[in-house]
């Protein structure tokens, strides 16, 4: 997969896809490569049209994939008096469900 991958960065840099920016790249992220590898893909690309290929892949594929940070906002740890705030709201509304259950039993 990292051979293609290298492709893909190299037409998404909009550079050649050719043996030697292959294998620079592949190179470059700590790979050793394997030239006979990098000689089939290149044979394999060399009647795609990479532009096409990646709008007919599935939506999944060519979704962008959002990043970590934008995670819900939820998960903010709330103040000191906000922490207060949603506590006395909790008790109120335990003590108003008792008075209701208290009602019940009359």
């Amino acid at each position: 997969m990292e051979y293609i991958y290298a492709a893909m960065l190299l037409h998404k840099a909009e550079k050649e896809i050719n043996e030697e920016n292959l294998t620079q790249v592949l190179k470059a992220a700590g790979i050793n490569v394997d030239t006979v590898r990098v000689k089939a893909l290149m044979a394999s690309l060399a009647e795609v049209n990479i532009e096409e290929a990646i709008k007919s892949a599935p939506t999944m594929m060519a979704a962008p994939v959002a990043p970590a940070a934008a995670a819900p906002a939820a998960e903010e740890k709330p103040t000191g008096e906000e922490k207060k705030k949603k506590e006395e709201e909790e008790k109120a509304k335990e003590e108003a469900a008792l008075e209701g259950l208290g009602a019940l039993f009359g």
